[in-house]
């Protein structure tokens, strides 16, 4: 009777933590999730690529801040304690996420709207980096001794929870109002939901008790009066900050972003699939994938964390091109099948040719290789750059058909707009005669193959993340717990991860290879690998309460 007492007692633990841990991710994936919509309504002031661009980096300023912000948050959970410090950050996140749904756009008050979106990012980073460590910490501190992994690894489902539920909302707000309100205003609504969300999380939250680590380490006077020195001030423990950070945290975040963002990023914008489909696909994918994390996190407590860990990121060195090729083979197989038969060249004097990446909106791309760029880019189209002499007008190949360039520079500034137009519009006939679709085909697409990859590069998730937690927690001792392990795991899953889309998609749009943007999560997971293979010790089963 005490022993069913007690574990629906952790039941109640594991769940009220979790619960309020998968509407804070909700509501920091939602901006992930309608980056494109984001793009139209506050970035409207540049160009497409340049948009684009902003709008991934306004997505990713919510992670730039998370080092610091586990530190602030890092250092209150170890003075505070763990319940304090969470329930702060849950209101932090659930206000700032109902106040983006409100903001008005681009059109409306111009730079400020981008302005004060980033401010909302900031602060939902903010949140978010006090959040994790601490409702990792807390449930790791509860769990009996052979079952941490087990136990934290609900806690490390919420993540993909939070982003299959803002999946799973936006795809019912689009289907009831249709594309042309949704795009419009109806974007708005998965935002102004998480008021509700935070109001639930808010009630879950209060009915937990502080961690009994914590709480005895207050009762005895141990609890650390300065954290933030004992943390990083100290070499032994600075050294395992940065042993968690190169050779777990980084690893395990750009494999995690990889399988779940920047694949629907791969989706919609490189492979032109229907963005509805794409919620869909992916979110079956992570329905399918999410029990994983709680497989890998008890298969943890028996073999330990570490090799499960860097198994996820070394199958992802070596599968991950293999498996973006084939997805690209599946959700869109017109697009492959042109490219392999069609492939398209862009010939130009590399001195034509700029970066198209305007971080004010106030530079014209003029020069024939930037229009060329431009348009493939816009059109979804990989191509290779072939260098020709110095002045020569870039032109296009399609196969065997040769596309010439349209010079900007010679054409008046107010006839140019139309110039492009219709340039572009003969560059599309050119390339739909060859077989490039203008978007993939839903009849055409392999839904079981596509669903499958994506379950695959979700498994990988699950293998890296479901552990991570335990590990960390493991690593440090308790009276600066919060603090040490929160500053690893949002560098790593805050910088490494989060600027991954902007940096992969930027990777891709200066290479026009859309493959090319793999490589940096290729390279940080396997630098992980290898740090973590010589110079990570494994913890599993360690004391935690000292």
């Amino acid at each position: 009777m005490a022993g069913e007492t007690e574990g629906r007692r952790h039941g109640l633990i594991i769940g009220a933590a979790s619960a309020g841990t998968v509407f804070e991710w909700y509501d920091f994936y939602l901006y992930g999730s309608l980056a494109g919509f984001i793009t139209t309504h506050f970035f409207s002031g540049v160009n497409e690529t340049t948009g684009y661009i902003f709008a991934l980096l306004a997505f990713a300023a919510g992670f730039a801040v998370r080092p610091f912000d586990a530190l602030v948050f890092g250092r209150l959970g170890d003075l505070w304690g763990r319940k304090n410090t969470f329930l702060v950050t849950m209101l932090l996140m659930g206000l700032s996420t109902f106040a983006v749904g409100l903001l008005p756009d681009y059109k409306t008050i111009g730079v400020a709207a981008p302005i004060a979106l980033i401010v909302m990012r900031l602060v939902q980073g903010l949140a978010l980096g006090g959040e994790y460590g601490g409702a990792a910490t807390y449930v790791a501190e509860h769990a009996p001794d052979g079952k941490r992994g087990l136990y934290t690894s609900w806690i490390q489902t919420t993540a993909t929870l939070g982003l299959f539920l803002s999946l799973i909302v936006i795809i019912a707000v689009r289907t009831q109002l249709g594309e042309d309100a949704f795009k419009a205003w109806g974007w708005r609504i998965p935002f102004l939901v998480s008021l509700a969300l935070l109001l639930v999380s808010l009630w879950i939250r209060l009915k937990l008790n502080e961690s009994p680590i914590f709480q005895k380490m207050v009762d005895e006077g141990t609890t650390s009066k300065r954290p933030l020195t004992e943390a990083l001030g100290t070499w032994s423990n600075l050294k395992l900050v940065f042993l968690a950070l190169v050779g777990l945290t980084a690893g395990q975040a750009v494999v995690w972003y990889t399988g779940q963002f920047y694949a629907l990023f791969f989706l919609e914008k490189m492979l032109r699939v229907d963005g509805v489909l794409t919620n869909e696909l992916v979110a079956m994918a992570l329905l399918i994938g999410t029990p994983f994390f709680v497989v890998f996190g008890w298969l943890s407590d028996k073999i330990g964390r570490k090799p499960i860990i860097l198994a996820g990121c070394l199958l992802a060195v070596f599968t991950y091109f293999p498996i973006f090729k084939a997805l690209t083979v599946a959700a869109n197989p017109a697009l492959a099948a042109a490219t392999a038969t069609s492939p398209v060249t862009v010939v130009a004097d590399p001195a034509d040719c700029a970066f198209q990446f305007d971080p004010v909106g106030k530079k014209a791309f003029v020069s024939s290789c930037d229009i060329a760029k431009s348009a493939l880019a816009g059109a979804g189209v990989s191509y290779l750059n072939k260098a020709a002499p110095v002045g020569t007008p870039a032109q296009v190949l399609v196969g065997d058909a040769v596309v010439p360039g349209l010079d900007g520079n010679a054409i008046p500034k107010a006839e140019l707009a139309d110039a492009k137009k219709a340039w572009t519009k003969d560059l599309t006939g050119v390339l739909a005669d060859h077989g490039y679709p203008a978007k993939a085909d839903p009849a055409k697409i392999h839904k079981v193959k596509v669903v499958g990859l994506l379950f695959l590069l979700v498994l990988y998730v699950t293998m890296v993340y479901g552990p991570v937690a335990a590990a960390l927690v493991e690593m440090f001792p308790a009276r600066i717990r919060y603090t040490s392990m929160s500053l690893p795991y949002h560098i790593g899953n805050g910088w490494f991860g989060g600027f991954l889309p902007t940096t992969a998609f930027a990777m891709v749009a200066a290479t026009g290879n859309i493959y090319f943007g793999l490589w940096y999560p290729i390279v940080v997971a396997a630098v992980t690998v290898v740090i973590g293979a010589l110079f990570v010790k494994e913890m599993r089963g360690a004391p935690i309460d000292g």
